[in-house]
C-alpha cells in the first residue's frame, strides 16, 4: 500500500461515526413545534370517513376533530389548519355555506377552541372552493372565468366569520390578486386586529393536489390555471412575496413543498417573517403508496422528506403526517 503523507489530511467522515456524533453536528433539526396538522371536518356524517387516496388521513366528525386536536396538543404540534366539508346540497355558485357562521368550517373552529382553547394555533382554509359547486376558488363571471375583485369581497366575508369563530390564523389561499389586503382590511375593521395571516403566497398548479380533491370532495370543472402559478415559473413568487409582506402578511407559505425547495429556498432568504411550506395530499400519498408496495422505508421517507423541507428553509411544515411525527420526535 502507497502512502501519500497525511492524505486525505481532511476527512469528513470522521464526523458521521456514531448516531451520537452525527446528531451532535446536523445543522437541521426537526421539532414538533415547527410542525401543523391539516385537518378536515366533514357536515352531517356520525363517523369518521376514510380517504382513499391518503392511508391514515380521514374526514371527521366533530367529536374526532376535537380528539385530533387533543391528541396534536399531546404530541407537541404547534398548530391545526381546518378545512371545511360541506354536503353538496349547501354548495352554490357563490360558496355561501362559507361564510354561514353556522356553516361546518365555522362550527369545526368553534370547536377546537372550545376544545383546546390557546394550546393549539387554530387555523382555517380561507377560500371557496370547499363550497361552491363549480368547485372553483371564486365567483364566476358570466363566461366562467374567476372574477377576481368579487371573490375579494366573498373573501372579506370570510375573514370575518372565521375570525368570530375563533379561529387564530387564517390562510387565504385562493391566489386572488389583493387577497392579503382585503382580509387584512376586513379583520381590522371588525375588531379582530390580533388574528394573523398565514399567506398563501407561492401556490403553484399542481398534479400533487389529486388525493385533497377527494378529502374535501370538491366540484371541481375544469382547472386552475389561470390564477394558481404556473409550475415553469419562479422569478413571479418573489413578486407575489412582495405584494403579500406589502399588503400585511404575518406569515407566508409555499405549496407545495417537496417539488419547489427552490422556490422555498429563495423565499426563507427573502425575509424576516416566519415561513411555512405545505407538504401537499400527492406528496403524502406518493410515501404512503410505496411504501405499502415495499419499495421504500416508509418512516425513514417520511423523515427525509420533513428534513429536506425544513433545511431548505420551512420553519412551519404542515403535513398530514404532524401528531405521528411529532411523537416520534419526543421519543426519541
Amino acid at each position: 500500500m502507497t502512502v501519500y503523507g497525511n492524505f486525505p489530511g481532511s476527512r469528513p467522515r470522521r464526523l458521521r461515526t456514531t448516531p451520537a456524533m452525527r446528531r451532535m453536528v446536523a445543522e437541521t433539526r426537526l421539532d414538533p413545534a415547527n410542525l401543523i396538522l391539516p385537518a378536515f371536518v366533514r357536515e352531517d356524517i356520525t363517523a369518521p370517513v376514510a380517504i382513499s387516496a391518503m392511508p391514515g388521513v380521514q374526514q371527521h366528525t366533530l367529536d374526532t376533530l376535537r380528539k385530533a386536536a387533543v391528541d396534536a396538543v399531546s404530541a407537541g404540534v404547534s398548530g391545526i389548519m381546518l378545512f371545511g366539508v360541506p354536503t353538496d346540497e349547501k354548495k352554490d355558485a357563490r360558496g355561501t355555506a362559507g361564510t354561514d357562521p353556522d356553516g361546518i368550517l365555522q362550527v369545526g373552529l368553534r370547536a377546537v377552541r372550545e376544545e383546546v382553547g390557546d394550546d393549539l394555533v387554530v387555523m382555517s382554509d380561507l377560500c371557496l372552493d370547499e363550497y361552491t359547486d363549480h368547485g372553483h376558488c371564486g365567483v364566476l363571471t358570466a363566461d366562467g372565468r374567476v372574477d377576481n375583485d368579487a371573490t375579494l369581497e366573498r373573501y372579506a366575508e370570510m375573514a370575518q366569520v372565521q375570525a368570530d369563530a375563533g379561529a387564530h390564523v387564517v390562510g387565504p389561499s385562493g391566489m386572488m390578486d389583493g387577497q392579503v389586503g382585503v382580509v387584512r382590511d376586513a379583520l381590522d375593521h371588525t375588531g379582530h386586529e390580533d388574528v394573523s395571516i398565514l399567506a398563501y403566497t407561492v401556490k403553484y398548479s399542481s398534479a400533487f393536489y389529486g388525493p385533497f380533491r377527494e378529502a374535501v370532495g370538491s366540484s371541481l370543472k375544469g382547472d386552475r390555471k389561470t390564477y394558481q402559478q404556473d409550475p415553469a415559473n419562479s422569478r413571479e413568487s418573489l413578486r407575489e412575496l412582495a405584494l403579500d409582506l406589502d399588503e400585511g402578511a404575518d406569515m407566508v407559505m409555499v405549496k407545495p413543498a417537496g417539488p419547489y425547495l427552490d422556490i422555498l429556498a429563495k423565499v426563507a432568504d427573502s425575509v424576516d417573517v416566519p415561513v411555512a411550506a405545505y407538504q401537499i395530499s400527492g406528496e403524502y400519498a406518493m410515501i404512503e403508496a410505496a411504501a405499502e408496495k415495499g419499495w421504500i422505508d416508509r418512516d425513514a421517507a417520511i423523515m427525509e422528506s420533513l428534513t429536506g423541507i425544513r433545511r431548505a428553509g420551512a420553519q412551519m411544515i404542515l403535513t398530514y403526517w404532524a401528531t405521528e411525527v411529532a411523537e416520534r420526535l419526543r421519543r426519541s
